[in-house]
């Protein structure tokens, strides 16, 4: 069976990836458009509906608009923007957390920010397991190389007048769009101090999650961690739980190219510190790899065609 996908914002970073993992694929044709069809309102609606699966590549206000024209009862869905992540009758697109078999069976799947996909593949299980408390205050450090900031951010560090920054910080106002999500689907009571940054290379990403865990209730050790972590990916293609890295730096660019992620948990020597790690591909498990791996899904074919793990 062939599928028939339509990429609304196919010109954009997060589309052209998922295009170039799409091409050659048998179980696909591709609904394309031309610039003049991208603009006219009554092309788009016909892609839409013509879809079996539509992929939305676009800002938020735009993303909704093109779920407004779906006029039939058959089209799925996948929001890569970040207009239905906590968006009721929306499903999450992380399959590692809410089940294969849930993502497989939706209708409207919400595609995960890079961001949360590494702050919930680290949080969301140790607070299920209950070593990090619901109402923990928690705080996360992360940084993104710039093909994160989409085609102005790439021309701007890839111009002529090179690169602006070695490294920059942003989210100033404590108000990042990701947020909420992160909250939401971690269970978490309180909203994480969330603390992003850009770095000079084109992908890959780090995510960091600090936890003082000898002032903690329980006081949770670090082997306790890894265990619920090592248990809750047990299987995973895409989430894999690192043990014995000794090396004395991670680089951001650890997982850059692949649309896996890695973890990791750090531990001071007295065990009164821990450091969860997460890398990944921003342009990855971060967002085009992530929504390959839901289209996957949605169409009952292996989660990891035409990927790179």
């Amino acid at each position: 069976m062939t599928h028939q996908v339509f990429i609304d914002g196919a010109v954009g970073t997060t589309g052209i990836e998922i295009r170039e993992r799409l091409e050659g694929r048998g179980e696909f044709s591709l609904i394309l458009l031309d610039d003049a069809q991208r603009k006219d309102a009554n092309a788009r609606a016909q892609a839409i509906n013509d879809a079996d699966v539509v992929i939305l590549c676009l800002p938020d206000d735009a993303a909704r608009e093109a779920v407004s024209l779906i006029a039939n009862d058959r089209t799925r869905v996948i929001d890569a923007s970040t207009a239905h992540r906590v968006a009721d009758g929306w499903t999450y697109g992380f399959p590692e957390l809410v089940g294969r078999d849930v993502v497989a069976g939706a209708r409207y799947i919400s595609n995960p920010g890079c961001y949360p996909t590494g702050f919930l593949a680290l949080v969301a299980p140790l607070v299920r397991a209950g070593l990090i408390p619901a109402d923990w205050p928690l705080s996360v450090n992360a940084v993104s190389g710039y093909s994160g900031g989409g085609k102005a951010m790439i021309a701007e560090y890839e111009g002529a007048d090179g690169r602006p920054a070695a490294w920059r910080t942003y989210g100033l106002s404590l108000a990042h769009k990701h947020v909420p999500e992160m909250r939401k689907h971690a269970g978490l009571v309180h909203t994480p101090i969330f603390a992003p940054a850009v770095t000079d290379t084109m992908r890959g990403m780090i995510v960091e999650v600090p936890l003082p865990i000898g002032a903690m209730p329980g006081k949770p050790s670090a082997a306790a961690m890894e265990e619920a972590l090592a248990a809750f990916y047990k299987g995973s293609r895409f989430v894999r739980l690192v043990t014995g890295y000794d090396a004395p730096t991670l680089p951001v660019e650890r997982c850059a190219g692949t649309d896996g992620m890695d973890l990791f948990v750090f531990a001071s020597p007295d065990g009164s510190q821990v450091r969860l790690v997460a890398t990944l591909d921003n342009l990855g498990k971060g967002a085009s790899g992530a929504a390959v791996q839901n289209l996957n899904l949605l169409c009952g074919l292996d989660e990891a065609a035409g990927l790179s793990l």
